[in-house]
């Protein structure tokens, strides 16, 4: 946490004449409670001797006398002291961040528990939110829209389908499209190819291939007409090739014709020196919530690192850190979509698709940049 928390030492008697705490972590409370900043709630409260209140760091009531403040580890410690909660910023309640967490929580648990997308209007009032800032906080929190959200569940719902159905058109009715058309008109290009080649495991799929060597050992760069689809890692080639033609089975997989080799460059190129970014197209594919992951770690800018727990909280699932540990590891595009940014609570590195040394090496390269 950018605030670390000092726990203050429990007083024998309760009083109000507690004189401010002088911990090393004191310079960073003032400083978040001179910014009122938001991203300190929860790590602290500070309370005022001459009101008796306490209040969270982002609190907007007038500034206090230092020598009036102290410093709690939360609402418990202070209320031991004998303060009580301030009634314009309610420390001892759920803060904006967590309530907007819920809210949109909530309305993905609507979107996926009904067959049809809900109105609008209706999941704003699920949310107990207006129309207009409901959109706002959803978008912000998932990285889309939530038309495009259950749009992404549905295409999840129709992968799922597709390989045990008797036809496309059952698997299409199954998912939830009250129509083959709605379908094609935006849902095509989430499974990155035609469901009827999805449902025989690519066939059909034209997938171009490369192999070779980079700083992080072997690569392997694939893709489809839509965009690079695989940026694989390994030691050796042959388990890269064996990975790529296990996911799509019956696809028509060839090597690279020289166009294709200047793609593969620049994904080298990425590897090398990843705070370049890469100026290729993606043919990203996973299911509704790999992608909301996906996107929130493309937003991690280069050089910084988030938390499993950051990460989950970004998309709106608060409570989702194994799930959200597992979209990284189900990850098919190395570097261009940056996993390798991703890190333990403690800021330690944890388990890493392609392995933690070839995590250590990328984000040492990004801190050169």
């Amino acid at each position: 946490m950018p605030f670390p928390i000092a726990h203050a030492k429990t007083q024998s008697i309760v009083t109000m004449t507690a004189r401010p705490t002088s911990n090393p972590g004191d310079a960073e409370r003032w400083a978040a409670l001179a910014a009122r900043d938001r991203r300190a709630d929860g790590t602290f409260v500070y309370a005022v001797r001459t009101t008796g209140v306490y209040c969270r760091p982002s609190c907007a009531s007038r500034a206090a006398r230092p020598e009036n403040v102290a410093f709690y580890p939360g609402c418990a410690e202070a209320e031991a002291a004998g303060f009580r909660p301030c009634r314009r910023c309610r420390p001892n309640e759920p803060g904006l961040a967590e309530r907007r967490s819920e809210a949109v929580a909530r309305a993905c648990r609507l979107i996926d528990s009904t067959e049809t997308m809900p109105s609008l209007a209706d999941l704003a009032r699920a949310a107990g939110l207006s129309a207009y800032h409901f959109h706002r906080v959803f978008k912000a929190a998932t990285g889309v829209t939530p038309k495009a959200y259950a749009a992404a569940r549905r295409a999840e719902a129709l992968a799922a389908r597709l390989p045990g159905a008797a036809t496309v058109t059952e698997a299409l009715y199954g998912a939830g499209y009250n129509a083959a058309s709605r379908f094609y008109e935006g849902g095509a290009g989430r499974l990155g190819m035609a469901p009827s080649a999805y449902r025989k495991g690519g066939i059909g799929i034209r997938m171009r291939f490369g192999v070779g060597n980079c700083a992080l050992g072997a690569i392997l760069v694939a893709a489809t007409d839509a965009g690079v689809c695989a940026i694989l890692l390994g030691d050796e080639p042959e388990p890269l090739v064996r990975d790529l033609q296990d996911r799509f089975p019956e696809a028509e997989i060839e090597g690279g014709d020289p166009a294709f080799e200047a793609w593969m460059a620049r994904v080298i190129g990425l590897v090398e020196a990843p705070g370049g970014g890469l100026d290729l197209p993606l043919d990203i594919r996973g299911t509704a919530f790999q992608q909301r992951v996906w996107e929130a770690l493309r937003r991690i800018p280069v050089g910084s690192t988030a938390t499993y727990a950051e990460i989950a909280r970004a998309i709106g699932a608060p409570t989702a850190m194994r799930a959200v540990a597992q979209a990284c590891g189900a990850n098919p595009l190395a570097v261009a979509i940056p996993c390798h940014r991703v890190v333990r609570s403690d800021g330690s590195l944890s388990g890493y698709r392609w392995g933690v040394a070839r995590k250590r090496d990328l984000l040492a390269r990004e801190a050169e940049d």
